[in-house]
């Protein structure tokens, strides 16, 4: 989940997941001795009293539809990137579909690269070494433009196989409903650090989120990200530990 805007979310996570609840129109904050949330979606200015700021609350919009690859990229894109998909997938039934979202079949690419291991080096569809600092920010970019198509199922993953284990992917996609769009920015990567068969990374970001009703928010911080290290079992590559993001 990205960060909740206006009705902000103090998202505590253990794990490799995270919940939330929301509080007072500040910068949402994740914290845990190991794990905490995904950034959440823009804070919901559901929460916000009718005259606060002159802005009345927003009613909770339908359910938005994932955006499909075709239609974000155009088809000959889309097609391109389903077929670097296919290459690198080990599924029988890989998400490579130009009628899901860019952000899910990109998913799709960085975990096949992974299982790869060191072959992905020799592989032309493998764009950044598994277990690399530019992998890691390709991981905060897939999760923003995940959230940006609608594609709530594709950012929730990024947490790990089983996506958040304290929070489900209806609560997950919630906190986004009423975020019209992000940008993230991503700050330097920290050094590749190694510790209890796991490796580990630092990713700074800074956040502009925009709202339905055009208010827009923006939230510094970091995100903690996890894989498992070389001989230690088969890396599905990066997934999301913990963040820690405030408003700005």
């Amino acid at each position: 989940m990205t960060l909740p805007l206006l009705g902000m979310l103090t998202l505590v996570a253990a794990g490799c997941g995270g919940s939330e609840s929301e509080t007072a129109p500040q910068g949402v904050e994740a914290t845990s001795s190991t794990a905490s949330t995904p950034p959440v979606s823009p804070p919901s200015p559901a929460s916000a009293s009718p005259t606060e700021n002159g802005y009345a609350p927003l009613s909770s919009p339908e359910p938005r539809q994932p955006i499909s690859c075709a239609a974000d990229i155009g088809e000959a894109a889309a097609r391109r990137l389903v077929a670097q998909c296919r290459a690198v997938s080990p599924a029988t039934r890989p998400p490579c579909n130009a009628a899901n979202s860019c952000a899910m079949i990109r998913n799709e690419v960085a975990r096949g690269c992974a299982l790869l291991g060191q072959d992905a080096a020799d592989t032309p569809e493998c764009e950044f070494a598994p277990a690399s600092r530019e992998a890691a920010a390709d991981l905060v970019r897939r999760f923003y433009a995940a959230v940006n198509a609608s594609d709530y199922a594709a950012a929730w993953s990024l947490w790990g196989p089983e996506g958040s284990p304290t929070q489900t992917l209806d609560q997950f996609a919630a906190g986004y409903r009423h975020t019209r769009r992000t940008h993230v920015e991503i700050g330097q990567v920290s050094d590749i650090e190694g510790a209890a068969g796991s490796l580990y990374a630092t990713v700074p970001v800074t956040v502009d989120a925009e709202l339905d009703d055009g208010r827009r928010q923006r939230f510094k911080g970091v995100y903690t990200l996890r894989q498992i290290s070389p001989g230690m079992g088969r890396s599905q590559g990066w997934h999301i530990a913990s963040a820690r993001l405030k408003a700005s």
